[in-house]
């Protein structure tokens, strides 16, 4: 059996949540173990003259003394963490150096420190026995007859009227503004600026705000004024804000008309109303199940949360999770380079309106991880990658791509904590139900 590097931990305990791990490596057990890492290599290099193996481990050493250290620093470091996972009463949730370990020197002894933020001590309490009471909505039928009516509606043709506009209508329109774009703006500004023999849709999003209101009525070849308001956290910042005079012609007013049974029963491709009713009531059925799950998880989550009663939150995960959330709101808020000058002249203030929800976000997350241990509750690989896939589909990406860039930026361990979460959360949920 190959020998093992003998490495020494002392914890210490600074504060709640927070390990100091020191490890002590002797001057004897790095150059044994310097020379292991010195033999390994020789065992596989060539150097010219010598056989594989047979070169003399003094031109070995010198030859790929870099080599060597690194792998010397890299079974220290290993050494070290097989040592914290050997400490049960250690649940580590990061650990990162204190001090950054520098070149070893194998005769001399060594001494390094980690810092481990650890998981608190959390009382679930008598979680298996919380039962809820949720409702399963029934569907109506009127609810079905609406949803047609939509159907009928959205693949429903436009043709032109000889009324004034009215709500959901599409009018053509040439329109002009006082709005002066840069030259370098974006076609979507631009557009926004003025253009010609275009479509104005009469319905929620209204593509220039308060357009709906001002067209309601129109009639073709009418020539109309209004004035947009622009709200501050408009997604265009060169117009966030601003009042906009427009003036608009209408050249054609189009209204859609719905589509009868035969041609809806064709487009959809089923076989008959009374088939597609079926259907949409079977679909309705499983959206009103999933809003009564997402219910008793909120209401199985409150439960959880007043039983598992106060406890300390880790200080580097709580400052990560204000980073998250400061990083949410500057996505919100920062729509400008005037916007984001601001942002940062108050990232102190962001970052104490932050803390409340991190705080409940990391909280519910380390209630629900330790039912997991409790129940050995865990995402294996292909379950990672299933999840993967699914995201990756909706993001536009490949699989592998995304898994990648998660890798890079250190966020697949906690997405993989993410779904076991969610998984502890499903368990507890369907149990509550019965």
């Amino acid at each position: 059996m190959a020998k093992k590097l003998s490495i020494s931990l002392e914890v210490k305990a600074p504060q709640t949540c927070v390990r100091e791990l020191e490890f002590k490596v002797s001057a004897d057990q790095l150059r044994a173990e310097s020379d292991r890492a010195a033999a390994a290599f020789a065992g596989v290099v060539q150097i010219p003259g010598f056989r594989a193996g047979k070169a003399p481990m003094g031109m070995v050493k010198s030859k790929y003394a870099s080599e060597i250290a690194g792998e010397l620093r890299s079974r220290v470091l290993s050494a070290a963490f097989e040592k914290v996972g050997e400490q049960k009463d250690l649940d580590v949730l990061t650990l990162v150096f204190k001090e950054p370990v520098g070149e070893i020197d194998p005769g001399k002894d060594l001494t390094f420190t980690f810092e481990a933020n650890v998981a608190p001590e959390i009382d679930p309490g008598d979680y298996k026995s919380i039962k809820v009471e949720i409702p399963l909505d029934a569907v109506e039928e009127s609810a079905i007859d609406e949803r047609i009516d939509f159907y009928r509606s959205m693949y429903g043709s436009y043709a032109s009227v000889d009324e004034p506009a009215k709500a959901e209508d599409m009018l053509k329109v040439d329109y002009s503004s006082d709005f002066v774009p840069a030259e370098d703006a974006t076609a979507s500004v631009k557009r926004q600026a003025g253009a010609s023999d275009t479509f104005v849709w009469l319905n929620e999003p209204e593509t220039i705000p308060g357009v709906i209101a001002a067209l309601t009525g129109a009639k073709k070849d009418g020539e109309y004024e209004f004035k947009a308001e622009y709200p501050a956290d408009y997604r265009e910042a060169a117009l966030a804000g601003k009042t906009v005079a427009y003036k608009v012609k209408v050249k054609d007013v189009q209204r859609r008309s719905k589509l009868d049974d035969a041609a809806l029963i064709e487009k959809l491709r089923v076989k008959s109303l009374d088939e597609l009713r079926d259907t949409l009531r079977k679909a309705m059925e499983r959206d009103n199940e999933q809003a009564r799950r997402t219910k008793a998880a909120d209401a199985v989550y409150k439960r959880l949360d007043e039983m598992a009663g106060d406890f300390e939150l880790p200080p580097a995960l709580l400052s990560e999770e204000i980073g998250k959330e400061v990083q949410k709101a500057a996505r919100a808020q920062v729509k400008s380079e005037e916007d984001a000058e601001k942002f940062k002249k108050e990232i102190d203030a962001k970052r104490a309106e932050a803390e409340p929800a991190a705080r409940t976000a990391l909280r519910r997350s380390l209630i629900l991880r330790k039912i997991a241990k409790l129940e050995n509750i865990s995402v294996g690989d292909s379950e990672l990658e299933a999840q993967l896939a699914m995201m990756s589909y909706q993001y536009g990406c490949k699989a592998s791509e995304l898994k990648s860039m998660m890798e890079k930026n250190g966020a697949i361990d906690e997405f993989r904590a993410d779904i076991a979460n969610a998984k502890v959360l499903d368990k507890l949920v369907e149990s509550a139900l019965k």
